[in-house]
């Protein structure tokens, strides 16, 4: 499946914590309902054997929405169950070594904080990156802050989709506009919401205000 910009309009990026009273597929297809453009498998704590299970089953889900798979960090899963892409972090596998052995047609994402990294990143064969955190997370605590102008600043090195991340909501994805970013990756947003396929409709139209009418206004 091929990475573009529209993929990165709504992402959507996994977290075990906030599953309860509903599944994390249960959780996901939600996600899905309501107008994610992507769906982002992270785990950290199961095993193998339960990770891939849980992979096919989401690629399953994500297959019927026409929404693009992604596997965090866990390349080997990430080919075992055919997932549409693979994201990596710095001090993950190497983005060359991560394309040998996912293939010339799965999507590659690459973590990055600065221009530097963003630039190695493409030249690398990266198809997309992730830029973050661009406010601050309690999701991921050992993420680095990166300020908005180096956000734009990467927006502006790279010519492959760029997704912003970290500390993302409804009360502050506006500040994202007209910097150059594509889209938005939401974890507790939108897995925390008490409705979550309600919660990702509203999601959905914001982000489209906050980039796709940024983009309008500045090739006019």
């Amino acid at each position: 499946m091929k990475c573009s910009k529209e993929t990165m309009l709504l992402y959507a990026v996994t977290d075990r914590a906030w599953t309860g009273k509903q599944s994390l597929e249960e959780q996901a297809e939600a996600a899905l309902k309501g107008g994610v453009t992507c769906l982002q498998l992270r785990e950290k704590e199961l095993d193998e054997e339960e990770f891939l299970k849980e992979a096919i089953e989401l690629k399953r889900l994500c297959a019927a929405y026409h929404v693009p798979f992604i596997v965090n960090d866990n390349v080997e899963i990430a080919v075992k169950c055919r997932a549409d892409g693979i994201h990596v972090g710095q001090e993950d596998m190497e983005t060359g070594k991560v394309r040998a052995l996912a293939g010339p047609e799965m999507m590659i994402g690459v973590s990055v904080q600065n221009p530097e990294q963003a630039a190695a990143a493409q030249e690398a064969g990266a198809d997309y990156l992730g830029v973050g955190a661009v406010f601050g997370t309690a999701t991921k605590p050992d993420a680095i802050d990166v300020p908005l102008e180096t956000l734009k600043k990467i927006c502006e090195t790279v010519s492959i989709p760029v997704v912003a991340i970290g500390g993302i909501s409804k009360a502050n994805m506006h500040r994202l506009s007209g910097l150059g970013a594509d889209g938005a990756a939401l974890v507790s947003a939108i897995f925390s919401a008490g409705d979550i396929e309600q919660e990702c409709r509203e999601l959905r139209r914001l982000s489209e205000q906050t980039f796709l009418t940024s983009v309008s206004s500045e090739t006019k």
